[in-house]
């Protein structure tokens, strides 16, 4: 038997996993650079193959010196196990100690030790190491504790994380709910800037609530660079702590009835002009949007500023409340007067903190009113879309900007020499490379995952449901190494249950129930862990099609959100004629036989579930598009799944998607309005029936 690798052996103990299917089934090895590029930024020092012997050497030392992991779990209801690794000479020695809990509170940490016939004992590097694995069985109270134990001379720390097993669910255990999906900058009404806000939001709320539905899902609504630099995707945002202050309702600012300049500025026959010409436009116009709305806050905050007022001195208590929001600010007015991104600024700036004469005062004052603003028209949105009966359903994205404020902060958590992204699959051949930088498991873990909490609760403080993207990165990441080509990325496996711990704690606080996202490539013990911590996976209709007209659709499972599509899919319309697959061909991601190919099989998805829905009752003689939607949105809304998402758009047949994967300039991603305003959207009969279609059914189900 050959000798193993040591280049292997050193990637498994970094928990990287360089052997995988892709997914078109197809077995891919990472190229050793490939893998040499990731050991580094993971922390080995390591530069060339001469190399991996030493750090071999250095990794395994490395992991048994480290006596306690940095993050322990303990699932509620469940004895608290920990593993040990102590040098010999402590074997003996009693273990004492004890746990802070999260309040403050200091209690005794008695373990039992658990023996062994054999002692588990390490010899690294010349000392010998020994396995102390130690249980505790009495409770410990929910929440994010610290465990301080000392054996001998030596003290070992680590976060502690008491945690219900399950995340939390709704008290209607039977109850079918439904809600509504669009984006938020694509509704626009009458009251609107050329693009959709808080208002406009609660207002879809409100419809939808009439209609019986439960939530309103929409696309992150997060901080971008809206100016120069510009990104306005809302999964590449400057910041997972922060709002975009695009979706604030200038007109419901409290300043503006005492705005005199502000007023003014409004009425002015140039302001009317660009409003109106941004409203025509059928892509949003995110600069000039932004830009109108900017003018008319920054009139107020001049007017705000000297004021000593009950409003005054709630910013300030959001400011002290949230004292992280000062150098966000600042950041945001560096940005703005370098004009380039923070990897270009001076060396001084580079590095988390800037010199207070480093940016514009007033700037930085625009981004801390903006955020209080923003806080308050979220809290009002919240109460009014749960009162209403439609809460919100947000979307917490997996990545975030490379050259935003949160990577600049956090700059030790995140692997800046590599990018997330996918392996090969039906729809990208070569991959995937999304462009931010992926979490360092080990950094993260070392601060106790204060990042990641923050990110959610920031989330949760608002919603009622929260999808989490990509969940599968939660248990590993597809990194793709700088200088390689989205085909030669391999694995990094993160500490799943540290992850679910904090969801499932999270959850119950703020009662959010989370949605995991588990599309694409997903390996199987990815769902089973969802099923175990009864997080809601995803299924897509559009996914289920077959051409047996006997079984055309599958039934959708219980423990699932359930759509027809998703904002990456092509619409119902799209599917049903075929114009996705063209799409393809023009963006040369199919070939004119692949294409052909395409068509075919289509053509037979569609006869099939034409002939299915008919042998179910759900369709009649009438084989037009509105039919079969109709008919496979009710055969969807009869399934067994927690939560039944619509597509808004589908109802009037649309065709445009609003993302195409892979991407950027060949289409106008993110940008596109809905085809009618929200007025008119709330009147138009083929979306009232359906949605009271869809309430009858889920009604009747529960």
């Amino acid at each position: 038997m050959p000798a193993p690798d040591p280049l292997q052996t050193l990637a498994r103990l970094f928990n990287l996993q360089t052997l995988y299917h892709d997914g078109l089934g197809q077995l891919r090895n990472a190229p050793p650079e490939a893998i040499l590029s990731v050991l580094k930024s993971l922390g080995a020092a390591i530069e060339s193959r001469a190399d991996v012997p030493s750090a071999l050497q250095a990794r395994r030392q490395e992991l048994w010196q480290r006596a306690i992991e940095p993050v322990t779990v303990a699932w509620q209801d469940q004895p608290l196990r920990i593993n040990l690794r102590l040098p010999v000479r402590l074997a003996q020695l009693p273990v004492t100690g004890e746990i802070v809990l999260e309040n403050g509170e200091r209690i005794e940490a008695r373990f039992d030790e658990i023996k062994f016939a054999l002692p588990i004992i390490k010899e690294v590097a010349g000392a010998r190491y020994i396995a102390r694995p130690l249980v505790r069985r009495a409770p410990l109270p929910l929440g994010y504790h610290q465990l301080h134990l000392r054996v001998g001379d030596l003290d070992l720390e680590s976060y502690l994380f008491a945690a219900p097993y399950h995340a939390y669910a709704p008290p209607e255990p039977n109850a079918k709910r439904w809600g509504v999906f669009c984006p938020l900058y694509a509704i626009h009404s009458g009251q609107s800037w050329g693009a959709g806000d808080i208002s406009d939001l609660a207002e879809l709320a409100r419809f939808v609530g009439e209609m019986g539905g439960q939530a309103v899902a929409t696309l992150p609504m997060l901080a971008a660079f809206l100016d120069e630099p510009f990104n306005a995707s809302p999964y590449a945002p400057v910041s997972r702590l922060y709002w975009n202050e695009f979706y604030l309702d200038v007109t419901k600012i409290p300043e503006l009835a005492q705005c005199p300049a502000a007023q003014a500025l409004l009425g002015s026959a140039e302001f009317r002009r660009q409003l109106e010409a941004a409203r025509r436009q059928s892509l949003v116009d995110y600069r000039k949007v932004m830009a109108l709305k900017r003018n008319v806050i920054e009139e107020m905050l001049d007017k705000f500023t000297p004021l000593s007022s009950v409003r005054r001195a709630g910013f300030e208590n959001f400011v002290a409340a949230n004292p992280d929001v000062r150098e966000y600010a600042a950041f945001r007015a560096k940005g703005e007067r370098e004009r380039k991104t923070w990897p270009y600024w001076p060396e001084a700036d580079r590095n988390g903190a800037l010199a207070p004469n480093g940016y514009d005062e007033r700037a930085q004052s625009y981004h801390l009113y903006v955020q209080w603003l923003c806080d308050e028209q979220a809290r009002w949105l919240h109460g009014e879309s749960r009162n209403n009966g439609a809460a919100l359903y947000l979307d917490f994205p997996l990545g975030v900007n490379r050259d935003g404020y949160d990577v600049w902060r956090e700059r030790n958590l995140f692997a800046l020499k590599a990018s997330g992204g996918a392996p090969p699959d039906g729809l990208f051949v070569k991959g995937q490379n999304w462009g931010f930088p992926p979490y360092h498991p080990g950094a993260i873990r070392r601060q106790g995952y204060r990042y990641f909490r923050e990110c959610l609760r920031h989330h949760m403080a608002y919603a009622a449901l929260l999808r989490i993207d990509h969940f599968m990165g939660l248990h590993r990441a597809y990194w793709v190494p700088e200088g390689f080509s989205a085909d030669e990325g391999l694995y990094v496996h993160n500490r799943a249950a540290e992850f679910y711990a904090i969801l499932n704690l999270e959850s119950h606080r703020h009662q959010v129930q989370i949605v995991g996202e588990n599309l694409g490539t997903v390996p199987p013990y990815v769902n089973e862990a969802l099923a175990r911590h009864k997080i809601l996976g995803m299924h897509v209709g559009q996914f289920a099609v077959s051409t047996d007209p006997s079984k055309a659709l599958d039934t959708p499972p219980s423990n699932t959100v359930t759509s027809l599509n998703t904002h990456d899919t092509a619409t119902f319309m799209s599917f049903w004629t075929g114009t996705d697959i063209e799409d393809r061909l023009a963006l040369r991601l199919l070939n004119q036989e692949q294409a052909q190919q395409e068509h075919d099989y289509r053509s037979a998805q569609r006869d099939a579930l034409v002939r299915y829905l008919r042998s179910i009752g759900l369709l009649g003689d009438d084989t037009a598009a509105a039919a079969v939607l109709g008919g496979w949105l009710s055969f969807l809304a009869n399934g067994r799944e927690d939560f039944f998402l619509i597509n808004l758009e589908d109802l009037w047949l649309e065709t445009a998607p609003q993302n195409v994967p892979g991407t950027w300039h060949e289409r106008p991603n993110w940008q596109r309005k809905t085809r009618f305003s929200l007025e008119q959207i709330c009147a138009m009969p083929e979306v009232v029936n359906v949605l009271r279609m869809i309430g009858d059914i889920r009604r009747r189900m529960s």
